[in-house]
């Protein structure tokens, strides 16, 4: 079972670390358009429309990777002082009244507005020859089902937490360095780190 946890986790995390990437190409679209418009006076009418496509798929496809990283936000005011069967308790009730009939809407909802935009080659109307729509809105059914399967997993995870009284692992993106291990690596004292202190700072002294 806890192949299969870390399995969805590190697919949502490839999914999530790959969508990222448009966060660059916005970075640089947007850049552009300011020395294209204020600069060579030749604004474009279609990078507005360019940045919210952009920015919204980043921040819809990212959603199923924030949750397997416990990165939404949650009022931690008087949950983190909870023990972890009372949490997963809490989690698993808030996920099946909540998470999981809002994400079912959203994926139902979002199949419909992509098919529609499809069926009428759907372009945005914000300028007279806006980009298409339709694939911008395939994004809502896509993200939808990756939040249906991750909360899945949460699901999971809180029935083993309630069963076993601790949370399951998680996969990290940044595995924290241990300081000993590498003092260790390099062959390095505690002893030699301070004499390279004070040597530092006796040599700033005499500056």
């Amino acid at each position: 079972m806890q192949r299969l946890l870390l399995t969805v986790d590190k697919i949502s995390t490839f999914i999530g670390q790959a969508f990222s990437w448009l966060i660059v190409a916005l970075t640089f679209m947007i850049s552009w358009e300011v020395f294209s418009r204020y600069v060579l006076d030749a604004p474009h009418a279609w990078a507005f429309d360019m940045m919210i496509i952009m920015y919204g798929t980043l921040f819809m496809m990212a959603g199923a990777y924030t949750l397997s990283k416990a990165g939404h936000v949650r009022g931690d005011v008087l949950y983190g002082f909870f023990e972890p069967r009372t949490q997963a308790t809490i989690d698993l009730v808030l996920y099946i009244l909540f998470f999981m009939p809002g994400v079912i809407a959203l994926t139902y909802a979002g199949y419909t507005f992509a098919a529609e935009s499809w069926a009428i080659n759907e372009h945005s109307n914000i300028t007279a020859d806006g980009p298409p729509l339709y694939h911008f809105k395939t994004v809502l059914p896509l993200a939808g089902l990756g939040l249906l399967v991750q909360g899945v997993i949460e699901i999971i995870r809180c029935v083993i937490c309630i069963r076993q009284g601790e949370w399951p692992s998680r996969e990290h993106d940044v595995e924290e360095v241990d300081v000993d291990k590498l003092k260790e690596m390099v062959h390095v004292k505690d002893a030699d780190i301070e004499a390279l202190d004070k040597l530092v700072v006796h040599q700033g002294g005499t500056k």
